[in-house]
């Protein structure tokens, strides 16, 4: 298992992390999406043989949010 923290511009209210734990929580491989709305930082717990930290962040940018 991999832990990443991603550095995640734009988000701004509940409805930010609610999109982003809910899309990126249903990638396969998947098991743990936090965020931390304040600090603008989602940690991600995954299987790096099913899933990749390219398609976690596209699925984080195709939810209007900018990951630096």
């Amino acid at each position: 298992m991999q832990n990443v923290t991603l550095n995640v511009q734009g988000m701004s209210c509940g409805h930010c992390v609610n999109a982003v734990e809910k899309n990126v929580g249903a990638l396969a491989g998947v098991e743990q999406v936090k965020v931390n709305l304040a600090e603008g930082l989602v940690d991600v717990v995954f299987d790096d043989a099913q899933v990749s930290l390219n398609q976690i962040k596209e699925t984080i940018d195709d939810q209007g949010y900018e990951v630096k």
